[in-house]
């Protein structure tokens, strides 16, 4: 484990009040385990939030180096309509199957 380094930090009268709460309703030993608990759950979603955002640009780059011809949007509409009413039917005949 790490030395502890102690700082001093400013919140506001919101923040505090929860804090307080928190160690006194037991949830935490101290305050300082409240902030410690708060920092890891920070740094849970900064790491999160990197994942996300390098699979996001993963998929970008993969998009722009894709070498497959693009689809005309007039086409791409025309192609999900198909789709769109594609399953219609099919979700049409199966409720007619279920009632037969």
């Amino acid at each position: 484990m790490e030395p502890a380094e102690k700082l001093s930090v400013t919140v506001t009268p919101a923040m505090a009040r929860m804090i307080r709460e928190k160690v006194e309703d037991g949830s935490f030993g101290s305050v300082s385990e409240v902030i410690r608990a708060a920092l890891r759950a920070f740094q849970r979603e900064e790491e999160e939030h990197a994942e996300r955002m390098a699979s996001i640009r993963a998929r970008v780059k993969a998009s722009i180096e894709d070498t497959r011809p693009a689809v005309p949007l007039e086409e791409a509409i025309h192609r999900v309509k198909s789709r769109i009413s594609q399953l219609a039917r099919d979700n049409d005949d199966t409720a007619s199957r279920r009632r037969s």
